[in-house]
This record gives structure tokens, sequence and C-alpha cells, in this order.
């Protein structure tokens, strides 16, 4: 699929700033909107919004089709009367407002108790009509509800223990074990029920305030999903476990810039001979409900449709692995047939072969460019700006890369000195730099993380690959949203041809406000 000249920026919920300890779908992220809406941006990417178990990753989520709970926000809520603000403000914890970062820990113990008070409330009548959408929302998506409902209430019978601990009848899922479980935790699996039917209150009509805005949302899927997801508990056949249900081989890469001893990922390999039985039945269906999410999407290791690195689950690094091949062409003709034009973006970074590049071109979708690995003492390097092509996405990092400045600043000198060469100058505004060497490219789409835009250092850094704790916790500030930065990402948008159709800038493309660097 091809896409109009573009950009946008990657910035997932939880980084929003706001008072209750983490970024939610409330009315910062409709301010967010408007920011990007005044930036002259067309483009909001996102990180997998489904809700995250240990290590916080949103690469390692409960389930491929549910939401974060953690994104649900207060103000809707208070405003139903379901919450009074008064007993939200008594039960935080004492958020540090200054400290850019999310306690995951802190925030699950402050609102999970808060959203279960507010279910008991709907239950005794307050707010009927959102009774009734509950009750239509739990019809509606029962297909894949029912069982992360059930899945989440049997975590949290066996204090989060993952499936493959619990008792062999439920590992098994046992007709009659379930049938019990949903007789006596019945209010437990219709709590579940609504936290997921709050995030899509919330989530479907941001998005569609987004799209009323000329603000297109890229979602992002990750090719594999978690062990401990009510996906692998409910459909076991589809990957690769033993009887006990442990997985016999898992994901990862190779050595690769990131890591010397490769990425052990450690989630379960799909069995794609099986998936083909059934045309591919499951990712039909994980796509479809991606798309009712989501306008764009970027799959993640896209790579791993061609061949995949296969690990035995008894090894300790992902060193000692093989390639495997992956379901190719025969599952994309399948999606396509199901679902229409597929508007995918193809992460195709690391080590890439040329039936990588053969399936991505078959399909048209755009691959990726990444600024911060285009400066090596390779000529050809196809990430350097005089090689990109059109139908690509273009980044200046992404969210396991450090922030620009961060980079540029751990660089030897005489590679700094190589991009200072490149930009014709010192360099002394690298983010910003980078950001207008992006968006002169001819790639089609540019995507910033924030990060960059705010021109901030590496304690910024969303994720650090192979790194546990420490991820996914940075968060902006309040004042980030700010007219000046809109300002000056107006000024390269516009001057390098990316402005959403329809829109002119107010002045002169000589009048615009350029933000400089602060000194």
């Amino acid at each position: 699929m091809r896409f109009a000249r573009s950009s946008g920026i990657l910035l997932h919920p939880t980084s929003l700033p706001g008072p209750w300890g983490i970024g939610d779908l409330g009315p910062i992220a409709y301010q967010f909107v408007d920011f990007l809406a005044a930036a002259g941006q067309s483009l909001w990417q996102l990180l997998p919004l489904g809700p995250t178990g240990y290590g916080d990753s949103p690469y390692q989520c409960f389930s491929a089709v549910a939401g974060n709970p953690l994104l649900v926000s207060f103000d809707p809520l208070i405003q139903r009367g379901l919450l009074s603000y008064d007993e939200v403000v008594e039960a935080a914890p004492n958020f540090d407002l200054g400290l850019d970062t999310v306690n995951y820990g802190e925030v699950l113990g402050f609102k999970l108790p808060l959203l279960r008070r507010s279910y008991e409330r709907l239950r005794e009548g307050v707010a009927p009509e959102l009774a009734v959408a509950l009750a239509e929302f739990a019809e509606a998506q029962k297909g894949w509800l029912a069982d992360y409902a059930l899945f989440m209430t049997l975590k949290d019978a066996h204090a989060g223990q993952p499936w493959n601990a619990w008792e062999p009848e439920l590992r098994a899922r046992k007709p009659a074990a379930l049938q019990q479980v949903r007789e006596d935790h019945a209010w437990e699996i219709a709590v579940h029920t609504y936290l997921q039917f709050l995030f899509f209150h919330q989530w479907l009509p941001l998005k569609a305030y987004a799209n009323e805005h000329g603000i297109s949302i890229i979602g992002d899927a990750p090719i594999f999903v978690a062990f401990d997801s009510a996906d692998v508990w409910a459909n076991p056949e589809l990957f690769f476990l033993d009887d006990a249900g442990n997985p016999t081989v898992i994901a990862g890469v190779p050595p690769d810039y990131f890591s010397k001893t490769g990425q052990r990922w450690g989630n379960p390999l799909y069995r794609w001979d099986k998936m083909a039985q059934d045309g591919y039945a499951w990712w039909v269906a994980r796509l479809r409900a991606a798309f009712t999410q989501v306008d764009l999407l970027r799959l993640d290791h896209f790579r791993g449709f061609a061949a995949y690195w296969e690990v035995q689950a008894s090894e300790e690094t992902a060193i000692n692995g093989r390639w495997v091949k992956g379901p190719g062409a025969a599952l994309f003709a399948r999606l396509e047939q199901k679902l229409g034009t597929l508007p995918i973006i193809a992460e195709d970074l690391g080590l890439i072969t040329p039936d990588v590049h053969a399936l991505r071109q078959q399909f048209d979708f755009p691959g990726m460019i990444v600024l911060q690995f285009a400066f090596s003492d390779d000529p050809e390097n196809i990430y350097l700006p005089h090689h990109h092509t059109k139908h690509s996405v273009i980044y200046t990092g992404t969210h396991d890369n450090t922030t620009t400045v961060g980079w540029f600043s751990e660089l030897a000198e005489a590679e700094r000195e190589q991009v200072r060469a490149y930009l014709g100058h010192h360099g002394d505004d690298i983010a910003w730099d980078f950001i207008r060497l992006a968006m002169l490219s001819v790639a089609d789409i540019v995507i910033t993380p924030f990060q960059d835009v705010l021109r901030l250092s590496a304690d910024a850094r969303m994720n650090t690959p192979g790194l546990l704790g420490r991820n996914w916790s940075w968060r902006c500030r309040t004042e980030a949203l700010n007219e000046g930065v809109a300002s000056g990402l107006k000024f390269l948008t516009t001057v390098y041809d990316r402005l959403p159709p329809g829109l002119k800038p107010v002045r002169e493309a000589d009048e615009l406000e350029y933000a400089p660097a602060e000194k």
C-alpha cells in the first residue's frame, strides 16, 4: 500500500503527562492530538496497547487483542459518578510530578482497586446507560473476551503464576474445570470484562477524535505473542509446547547491533503448519481486531515471516539457534483475501536477506529506515539519506534506540566528525538536525520519537533491548505540549512538503517561526 508524503510522532500513551502516575486516555491525550494537529503532523505512532505483565513490556502482553487497563482515565468515571475526585486523590500515592518515569508497581496498586470500585457502583445502578453498553460490548467481543477474562481471573486466583503452573485440568482447559471457575469466580470474570469495556470505551472515541483532526493512528503488532497469555493458553495447538504446556522452542534473534549474545525473547514459536490448515484464522482474527483499533499497523520483526531464529528453550542465550522458514506469502495472501488491502509497515531492520525484501515488495509494504544506523564506514549504507527510496518510513530513532542527543554524545569524536561532515555544520542541535534530515528525505513517511522533538538526552530512552528493568517508563511533562515546539515542527513540515492535504500555512514559509535550540 502506498502512502502520502507525511510525518508524525512516536509516543506511547503511557508516556503522556498527567497527575496519576502514568499517561492515560483522558484529557491530556486529546491535548496531544491537538498538539499534533497544530504541528502539522498527520500520524501518531504507538507501541502495542495490550495489558502488560512482568517487566512492563508492551511487547509481552497477556493478550494480542485486549487493551491495557492502566491506560483507562479516571476523568470519565468521575464525570459519570462512578468515582469521586476526592477518593481518587485520597488513594493516590505521592506521585512526584517532576519525575519523568512511571512506577508501574505503584500505579497498579493505585488504579486497579479504584477501577474495581467503579464497577461495584455500576452494578449498584450508577450510570445505567454504561451497563447497557457493557452488556453489548461483552456480547460483541466474546470471541476473544471470554477467554481473556477467564485467563486473567485464573491468574489472579493463582497469585499471578503463569498458566503452565496451574492445576492440570486448568492448564488443559477441561470443560468441567472451566465451568466451575465461571461459577465460582463470576464476579472476577465480570470485572475483567468491565476493564476491557472501559479501555475500548475510551480508546475508540480518542481514535475517532484523532481521525477527525486529520491524524491517523499507527499501531504496533509484535510478530510473536507472550507465552503467559490468553492467546497461548486458549490455543496451545498452534504453538510448539510439550505435554505440560512448556515451550520446546522459543523466539529470538542472533547476535546483532544491540547484543553480542543475541536476544532470547522467550516467546513460543508458532506451528505454522497447523495455522495454515484453517486458513490462518487466528491471524485473520488478530489483524481484523487490530484494524478496528488503529489505521495503520507496524508489523514488528517482519523478517520472521520469511524466516525466524529458532532457539531451544533450554538455551540461556540466543547464540545457538537456527533459521527456520516462515509462512511467507501464503499468510499475507490469505490476510488480503479476508481483510482487503493491508495498511502495513514492515519493520525490516537487522539481518535482512533477499527473501525478506521479496516478501515485503510482493505485498507493497513500506520498509523502515533509521537515521542513527546511517553513519558507518560504509558509503553504501542504505540508511544514508542519499540512498533512501520513496516507499519507506524513516525514523530518527525508535523505541529501542537511545535518543538522538544521547546517541550523538556517545559517539567517538571521529564518528561525530563523520556526522558533521554529512550535515555540513557542527551539529550543536543534533536532534533537530536529524529531524530536518528525515523531513527532507524522499521517504513517504517520517516518524520522530517525541524525545527527539524535545531534544532530550539518553535519560529519556524508552527501552534498552536485552536489559530487564528500567524500561518503558519514560514520560514527558505537560509543558512539552507547547506552541513553540509545535510551531518549529510545523515549520519543517511545511518546508519539506509534509503537511496534510488541505492544510495551508497561516503565514508565508519565510515568516514561520523556527524553534531554536535552548542555549
